[in-house]
């Protein structure tokens, strides 16, 4: 099992919208809003790279979403 986590800034005032989107993506494990330099920040799994690559690049492509940093698990 592949598991990244993916801290999100999103557009100012779009937090609640792009977090209800994020959490219906299927291999969405977690999703939550913070506080600080990143709005929201998500927990995702899969089954190997290729498709956790996939993922990531999903979630890069939603409307109002500005930046994001990936961090891979390594186990």
């Amino acid at each position: 099992m592949q598991i990244a986590y993916v801290l999100l800034t999103v557009e100012p005032g779009y937090e609640d919208e792009t977090l209800a989107e994020l959490k219906q993506i299927t291999n969405v494990k977690e999703a939550c809003r913070v506080y600080g330099v990143y709005d929201i920040v998500v927990r995702i799994e899969a089954e190997d790279h290729e498709k956790l690559r996939t993922m990531i690049s999903r979630i890069r492509h939603i409307q109002r979403i500005r930046s994001t940093t990936t961090l891979i698990v390594w186990e």
